[in-house]
């Protein structure tokens, strides 16, 4: 019983953000990203075909490191494998620091 509740709501999260933009991982504002780690795609996503976009909001210092990311949107299964990815991102050094929302894109293979 527990595993079918698990799974409905699940089944519910993906359908909800199967409306989402499809949008590559790419940062919205100006500073352009020069290393990028690919999120590891979650076991329960992957058991139940889950996809959906992640959008996180990262703090970029000056060196180009991310010092922060705060999670804006997405399904909780998702958020975590986004969140780990993005703070091992390098983004081109700036004057300042400066704040990006990157969206991520799950699509089961």
């Amino acid at each position: 019983m527990r595993k079918v509740v698990v799974s409905m709501t699940v089944l519910c999260l993906a359908a909800s953000l199967a409306c989402a933009q499809n949008a590559s991982a790419e940062a919205d504002a100006g500073r352009k990203v020069i290393s990028r780690i690919a999120p590891a795609y979650p076991e329960l996503a992957k058991r139940v075909r889950l996809q959906g976009v992640v959008k996180v909001e990262a703090v970029i210092r000056p060196n180009g490191a991310v010092k922060s990311t705060r999670v804006l949107g997405g399904s909780p299964v998702l958020v975590n494998a986004a969140t780990d990815a993005i703070s091992k991102w390098k983004f081109e050094p700036g004057p300042s620091e400066t704040t990006e929302v990157i969206e991520l894109t799950f699509i089961p293979q």
